[in-house]
């Protein structure tokens, strides 16, 4: 049967030009307008236009990586709800080594023709990768946002974590304790992230430490994410004398702590850790585990709500919209052994931290 525009205005209660709009498929029509003209269509007894019997749903794609890593799941977890309040599904795609590629999920989440898709961690944060794979999802069009690594050249909104203040406020917090060897373990250096963590790292070293390049090239180590990773780039370090260790990530904290006690270290006694991320649970480690929290609500609101405006054809801006991190002291960071400790200079000053209740 052949809708007619006005029974379907009058039955969604909205201007024929609305149910226009949302037949053909344009923009710039709120989720829940446009799921009350669909409604007001199976109420009718129309049938729906096939271009919008699959993304009727309001289908978001979600791309992460592993999900061993426990951020990751806090992501997806705070992406998820902001969607929820939207009137948007998810379609989560998790990554594996040897598994299903990017690319691969892409084309998937295509066939499904959902509305947009959110990217965390993805190919857009290594410098190797081609990102001519997201120019060509704009030209569709398809709205995308990125999150943590900016890659220039991209017309999108992206989100991310400060990472170079991350590593200003781990050595920071290192130095007012006391240390001077204080090392840096992180991923490998061609991730956009890893690289923010490094210049934070070495300007806060050179400035609060005066070590030079020598001593930097020496005081770090890149490794592959994970424990086993941070286990293998602490064991090095520590031969060379370290007393403090800022981490990429929790895991490679819980990594460090890991080589230490092998070796029969104290943690915090003889190593302070410091991890980055502060995800799920990571307060209840043995100890619990110093870190650099990632605002994880705050960046997941803000990358549904640039989605969402991009969907409804708003346009939200295509720049960065970088989060400061917090330092959350607990139990993996202490004063320096004696045999290390120096005077903290005068320019040094505590971070402000959280500390937990």
């Amino acid at each position: 049967m052949r809708a007619r525009l006005s029974d379907i205005a009058q039955q969604a209660q909205v201007s024929e030009a609305t149910v226009s709009r949302v037949l053909n498929d344009r923009p710039g029509v709120a989720p829940e307008t446009r799921q009350a003209v669909l409604t007001a269509l199976d109420v009718l007894g129309y049938e729906r236009p096939a271009r919008l019997r699959k993304r009727s749903a309001g289908l978001v794609g979600l791309v992460v990586p592993e999900l061993d890593n426990p951020i990751f799941p806090a992501f997806a977890q705070s992406i998820e709800s902001a969607l929820a309040q939207t009137g948007f599904t998810p379609v989560l795609c998790t990554q594996t080594p040897g598994g299903v590629t990017e690319d691969e999920y892409v084309e998937m989440l295509l066939d499904r023709q959902v509305s947009g898709i959110v990217f965390v961690s993805g190919l857009h944060a290594d410098t190797a990768a081609d990102h001519e794979r997201y120019r060509t999802l704009l030209a569709r069009p398809l709205p995308i946002v990125l999150i943590n690594g900016f890659a220039p050249g991209i017309p999108a909104p992206f989100v991310s974590c400060d990472d170079r203040e991350a590593g200003e406020l781990a050595v920071a917090h290192l130095v007012a304790l006391g240390h001077r060897r204080i090392g840096l373990i992180t991923g490998p250096s061609r991730f956009i992230p890893v690289q923010r963590k490094l210049a934070g790292y070495t300007a806060a070293m050179r400035r609060l430490v005066g070590v030079d390049d020598a001593e930097l090239d020496e005081l770090t180590e890149l490794s592959l994410f994970g424990v086993e990773g941070g286990e293998a780039a602490a064991g090095r370090l520590l031969d060379r004398g370290v007393t403090g260790l800022v981490c990429g990530s929790d895991l490679m904290a819980l990594g460090a702590i890991r080589a230490a006690r092998h070796r029969g270290l104290s943690v915090p006694g003889e190593l302070s850790v410091v991890g980055y991320d502060d995800s799920p649970l990571i307060a209840f480690t043995d100890p619990p585990l110093t870190t650099v929290r990632q605002p994880v609500i705050s960046m997941a609101v803000a990358a549904v709500r640039a989605l969402v405006d991009e969907i409804n054809g708003h346009g939200a801006p295509h720049s960065e919209y970088v989060f400061r991190p917090e330092l959350v002291a607990r139990k993996s960071t202490a004063v320096a052994p004696s045999r290390s400790a120096v005077p903290a200079p005068q320019a040094v000053t505590q971070p402000t931290v959280a500390v937990p209740a």
